[in-house]
């Protein structure tokens, strides 16, 4: 099998749309991934948050990327459907996104992630994610 960082590091660094964002992979093992992001007030919303459209996505890519860590060699991911919560209003120096994998069949995995907003060493959970993603 892959190394996983490796694999996932080659996939992400093709995501035109997470280097727009400015967010960076931190790690990548079986099963778990955590992807960061500065905060930047050019991804606000109206009220100074970080736009639940850029929460959204860091929780969608580290379960979809956990997923991948435990995908058959040469296989691809692509998420088949995901829940979030939005707990609170993401503010702060950073976020930093973690998922990982619940369960793994042939074709489906079911991932679980959060993204916790952080203030120096402090943090606060922003959203929390549950999400299924399809093995291609």
């Amino acid at each position: 099998m892959p190394n996983p960082f490796e694999r996932v590091d080659q996939s992400f660094q093709s995501q035109t749309f997470m280097h727009t964002l400015g967010a960076r992979l931190v790690s990548a093992e079986l099963g778990r991934v955590t992807i960061e992001l500065p905060f930047s007030k050019n991804l606000c919303q109206q009220q100074g948050f970080l736009h639940a459209g850029v929460v959204a996505t860091l929780a969608d890519n580290v379960c979809g990327y956990a997923a991948l860590t435990e995908a058959p060699a040469g296989a691809d991911v692509v998420t088949a459907e995901f829940k979030i919560n939005f707990l609170r209003p993401a503010v702060g120096e950073k976020l930093v996104a973690s998922g990982r994998v619940e369960n793994t069949g042939k074709r489906l995995s079911v991932c679980r992630g959060e993204v916790r907003a952080y203030t120096g060493e402090a943090y606060k959970v922003v959203a929390i994610v549950q999400a299924t993603v399809a093995t291609v």
